[in-house]
């Protein structure tokens, strides 16, 4: 393996996000790989709390409506409904190819702290972000309109102590995306060496 290959898509992978891709469908294949590359990911203890449902073709129907009734139905009751908000939640699906709702399945010994469970499914969907990047395919981690939410939980069988953490959106970029901007790494290391 060359590392400076590993270092080039490192520095070249982008959040595209689902406004910018053409609409042509990702090959399934690479989704597939995506998501076998993620279940490498590394996890304390191989808990492996990772899980993932994706969403294609009338998938992505099924996700856009839940998600801007779910919202819908919870803004009304607080007073704070925005017609914007639920019109970018039952379009924005729409836009990708596939998406991806990326969860944590929380350890039922509790073996490990849940932050490194979260950590896990970070590191694991880097993975995915990597070898979309490799493939040339666009992709973008949002947090939605309904992440986080209890109420979200039942519809992507999650159980109490598990996490909806958001959606990967995956897609044919419409352009090559801009070179990435990054301040200095000096400003945020600090060698101890004694």
């Amino acid at each position: 393996m060359n590392p400076k290959e590993v270092s080039e898509l490192l520095r070249t992978r982008r959040s595209i996000f689902p406004g910018n891709y053409t609409g042509e469908k990702v090959d399934d294949a690479i989704v597939e790989e995506m998501l076998e590359n993620a279940n490498w990911a590394p996890s304390n203890k191989r808990t492996e709390p990772w899980r993932f449902k994706v969403f294609t073709a009338a998938g992505l129907t099924t996700l856009a409506e839940f998600q801007s009734n779910l919202y819908k139905e919870l803004a009304e009751k607080k007073g704070t409904f925005n017609e914007k908000t639920y019109n970018m939640l039952s379009t924005k699906p729409l836009k990708a190819s596939h998406v991806i709702a990326i969860m944590m399945k929380r350890d039922e010994k509790e073996s490990v702290p849940e932050v490194e469970e979260v950590e896990a499914v970070a590191m694991a969907v880097q993975n995915m972000y990597l070898t979309a990047t490799a493939h040339g395919i666009g992709c973008y981690w949002g947090s939605g309109g309904i992440t986080y939410l209890e109420e979200a939980k039942p519809f992507f069988g999650l159980g109490k102590t598990d996490q909806l953490l958001g959606f990967l959106f995956i897609g044919h970029p419409k352009a090559t995306p801009e070179t990435g901007k990054r301040n200095p790494i000096q400003d945020k290391v600090e060698w101890v060496r004694s």
